[in-house]
């Protein structure tokens, strides 16, 4: 029986991945060993889902064929519209794409996962169908009809015209390429590390990645986002963010999309995404709660100094959907779409030398108590 308790795991080692890599203490992610300065500037993102999935970046037939293959099962089955439409339609997004990615295992055979072909097709399958369920939810939950996909569009601008029906802003259209990139993989996180107690069983990756989905809902991780806009347009104008937090440390409360459990500097995800924000306010105007952030920051920066608290991947990504128009509670299902690559590449990974995840425990109970007639209670 171990005797060293780490609440949350925190520093234990559970799985050895060649998928991505951090540097809490420099600032560093790469995604197979490639920065992702590098990959937001250069690639795309279904290129980066390949990166991910096969350990290297594609030849142009390689991605051309991958891309046709995504764009081929964008496509929704009408039954699985149909659930969507019985779905209440004050639920959270998150809610109704886990029902719905649980249900795809019902109509895709994913069971055998020794079987390399079928489990390339349902990782095209879940990565292409993703923004098809959000976009789907999004719609009929304001009783819309949900807009097909467009085979002649990218990934993003696809994704952001079936919101809308309208062809979006090519600014739009960069600007979310980058942040699905940004959000694609991040090492053992919360999510993951779901995902991968769940595949360790022999579970279809149907099964798998709306496992994952639970776990990134929480405020803690993916739903962090959400929270962020929310206290941004709590604050209200940028003249009050420093007296929130230093309200906020006096409660020793958290502020949202600040602190990370790897980072102690800046974490690398949130510089490129305000770097989005300032080119893209540049062409489409600011943002009030842009200004409310900057303020929070610079407060931040003074008063937690020594805390080593910086803002984190969700502190800018909000905004950036915030000013497309997008609505707070499909921010985390964006999330997701981007980080189901991730989860799958830890997936295809892990498929190589499977062991059921089965962690001991601390028993902290009393023993050998003996049992109370319910008369005598």
């Amino acid at each position: 029986m171990p005797h060293d308790f780490m609440p949350g795991l925190a520093g234990v080692p559970a799985a050895m991945s060649g998928v991505s890599d951090v540097d809490g203490q420099r600032g560093v992610l790469e995604y197979r060993g490639i920065r992702i300065e590098e990959l937001s500037a250069k690639s795309s993102f279904l290129e980066v889902c390949y990166l991910l999935l096969f350990g290297r970046l594609p030849t142009h037939a390689q991605l051309v064929a991958f891309i046709n293959d995504i764009t081929y099962h964008r496509r929704v089955k009408y039954r699985i519209i149909d659930l969507i439409k019985c779905l209440p339609e004050h639920g959270h997004p998150m809610d109704a794409l886990q029902a719905a990615v649980a249900a795809l295992g019902m109509f895709y055979p994913g069971r055998n996962v020794k079987d390399v072909d079928n489990n390339y097709w349902s990782a095209v399958r879940l990565i292409a169908k993703l923004p098809s369920i959000i976009a789907a939810y999004a719609r009929l939950r304001k009783g819309d009809d949900a807009i097909p996909p467009r085979d002649d569009l990218g990934f993003a601008e696809n994704f952001l015209y079936m919101l809308t029906e309208k062809i979006p802003p090519k600014i739009w259209v960069e600007t979310l390429d980058v942040c699905l990139i940004l959000h694609a993989e991040h090492t053992m996180n919360a999510s993951t590390f779901t995902g991968l107690v769940t595949a360790s069983t022999l579970a279809d990756p149907y099964t798998v990645v709306a496992s994952s989905i639970g776990a990134l809902k929480g405020p803690l991780h993916g739903g962090a986002n959400e929270e962020v806009v929310e206290m941004l347009k709590q604050i209200g104008t940028p003249d009050r963010a420093r007296a929130y937090v230093e309200q906020k440390i006096r409660a020793k409360e958290k502020i949202m999309g600040f602190g990370h459990r790897v980072y102690k500097v800046k974490d690398p995800r949130a510089t490129i995404l305000q770097r989005l924000c300032e080119r893209l306010f540049k062409e489409c105007g600011s943002s009030p709660l842009y200004d409310v952030a900057l303020e929070v920051e610079r407060a931040a920066a003074e008063l937690l100094a020594d805390k080593k608290v910086y803002p984190n991947v969700d502190f800018y990504s909000g905004i950036l959907y915030d000013k497309m128009g997008i609505e707070v509670e499909f921010f985390t299902p964006i999330f997701a779409m981007a980080r189901v690559s991730g989860w799958l590449a830890h997936w295809f990974e892990q498929l190589k030398e499977n062991k059921l995840y089965r962690p001991e425990q601390i028993y902290a109970g009393e023993h050998d108590r003996p049992y109370i007639p319910i008369e005598e209670r």
